[in-house]
């Protein structure tokens, strides 16, 4: 296709609620953002996207207060800002969530909300008053919200509906919300979007950082790509299309569909379930799941979010785990590992994509090459004799990088400074260098753009091509249809249905989901 340039939006007469002019930020040897401009109309939902590293969220975190530009300016509703922290950027009415979201697990909803601001008279804090403005808030933007019960026991979309609170809370109408769907099913997105119009309805100003290109053009008015931490431009979203967007991102032709064609029937059988159930907590959480993945196909567990698949993936690899109550058998490569220490199975050749990187998959602190490192020790490549070879991990860890493209792509560089989706690449570049015979792959490109998951979903159909059996849980319907060659569908731990490739619509599947 011909793409059409990407023009500016604004009338010298317009005055927008947030511009950043010229803004440039370097870390090290890195230049996170050069010459970054945007401007964002009041009253409208405007998506920045890009790729991973692109600068998106540099570009936020600087507008936000939390970082400091090396160059530019910030101006808010036309008035030149220079923020010190977040809290003068929370005074000048900027409120921002963060993809990893910012709540204490162990406290209710309203403590983490009144955190920080809590309206005390003579050191008392009067929950009551907080609680009548925030119940205001809660009917006036349809958020209803759980102030009583403790963050950790919420599910992720109750807990961003407390985090816009928290923003609508201090007065914020300038909400910049990042990836802020990366979490959610397709139901809680519908839901979500639905806020959204409604606070943009109310003149709040919408800043959606997102890789999902089709929520950019089902909820912005206006999108800017950002590529190599640079402003490609800005367009209306009604005269774009995701194929511009994606190959403005890029800065080539991109895939956003990879053909997968069926598997090949294989008589090996790589995972087998025969009457798995769990109890945790005293609920129910598995309820005599019963499933098969053979060598050379892709079966995807498609699901609401709390309907078992996080205890199925427990199950599988952590079978020995002594906190919950177990019941059946669990069969890996025809071994029975019903009781076996989660090393000992990955030892068999299987590979594992964690549903939560940062709680399961990385060590955040320590650099690239010890993340890519983990659970691969034992390999004859990174060995010299007895001995791990430094030198033969830091040159894998920088063929992986380079492969897999990770950036920035130095192995002595902290995973904590790389960007999600870029800490999600370095995992997968881990779990699929050692040729697993299993593989098991929870939510592979949360939070990764349009270009990684073209690669992602790729190297997921090769695997599978060469004999890899692959389990494949996803909250993107469309993720599922498109790789899975037989999909199951979990509701209240059970399995509801199953499917063959083309044999249900995403609707079907959604009422499958809902237990109808």
């Amino acid at each position: 296709m011909t793409a059409t340039l990407l023009v500016p939006l604004q009338s010298p007469t317009d005055i927008p609620a947030l511009e950043l002019k010229g803004i440039r930020k370097v870390f090290g040897d890195c230049v996170a953002n050069d010459a970054v401009t945007l401007k964002v109309k009041a009253g409208t939902i405007h998506a920045v996207v890009g790729e991973n590293g692109a600068g998106k969220s540099t570009a936020m975190k600087i507008a936000y207060g939390m970082l400091q530009p090396d160059a530019g300016e910030i101006l808010v509703h036309g008035e030149l800002r220079r923020f010190r922290n977040s809290a003068d950027a929370i005074r000048a009415g900027i409120g921002m969530v963060h993809q990893h979201f910012l709540l204490a697990g162990p406290h209710s909803g309203l403590d983490n909300i009144l955190l920080g601001v809590e309206p005390a008279r003579w050191g008392i804090i009067h929950r009551a008053a907080a609680r009548n403005r925030l119940h205001e808030l809660c009917t006036q933007y349809c958020l209803e919200a759980d102030l009583d019960t403790p963050v950790a026991q919420l599910s992720v979309g109750a807990q961003q509906k407390l985090e816009i609170l928290k923003l609508l809370y201090r007065d914020a109408v300038i909400l910049i919300l990042d990836e802020p769907t990366a979490v959610l099913t397709p139901q809680q997105t519908n839901a979500f979007f639905d806020n959204l119009r409604r606070l943009r309805s109310e003149g709040k100003t919408v800043i959606l950082i997102t890789h999902k290109l089709r929520e950019v053009m089902a909820v912005s008015d206006e999108v800017t790509v950002l590529r190599c931490g640079t402003t490609v431009g800005t367009m209306r979203t009604a005269e774009a299309t995701p194929q511009l967007l994606a190959d403005k991102m890029v800065g080539r032709t991109v895939k956003l569909t990879v053909a997968c064609r069926n598997a090949e029937a294989r008589a090996e059988v790589a995972l087998e379930l025969h009457g798995v159930s769990l109890e945790n907590a005293g609920r129910q959480r598995l309820a005599n799941v019963h499933l098969t993945v053979r060598a050379g196909e892709i079966v995807g567990i498609a699901g609401v979010e709390g309907n078992g698949q996080s205890e199925l993936l427990q199950a599988i690899i952590h079978p020995a785990e002594k906190s919950c109550r177990s019941n059946g058998t669990v069969k890996i490569l025809g071994r029975d590992v019903t009781n076996w220490r989660a090393n000992a199975i990955r030892s068999l050749g299987v590979a594992v994509v964690p549903e939560d990187r940062h709680a399961e998959g990385l060590l955040l602190e320590r650099p690239l090459w010890e993340n890519f490192l983990l659970g691969r020790q034992r390999e004859a490549k990174f060995r010299s004799g007895p001995f791990l070879s430094r030198k033969q991990i830091r040159s894998q860890t920088a063929s992986a990088l380079q492969a897999f493209d990770v950036r920035p792509r130095e192995p002595g560089n902290a995973v904590r400074n790389l960007s999600g989706g870029n800490q999600q690449k370095l995992i997968v570049a881990r779990e699929f260098g050692g040729n697993p015979k299993l593989l098991i792959v929870a939510q592979p490109t949360r939070g990764v753009d349009v270009g990684a998951i073209e690669f992602i979903h790729q190297q997921i159909i090769d695997a599978r091509d060469r004999g890899t059996g692959v389990l494949l849980i996803s909250s993107e319907l469309d993720e599922i249809q498109a790789l899975s060659d037989r999909t199951l569908v979990m509701y209240r731990g059970s399995i509801a249905a199953e499917f063959r490739r083309g044999e249900a619509t995403e609707a079907e599947l959604g009422f499958k989901m809902g237990g109808s």
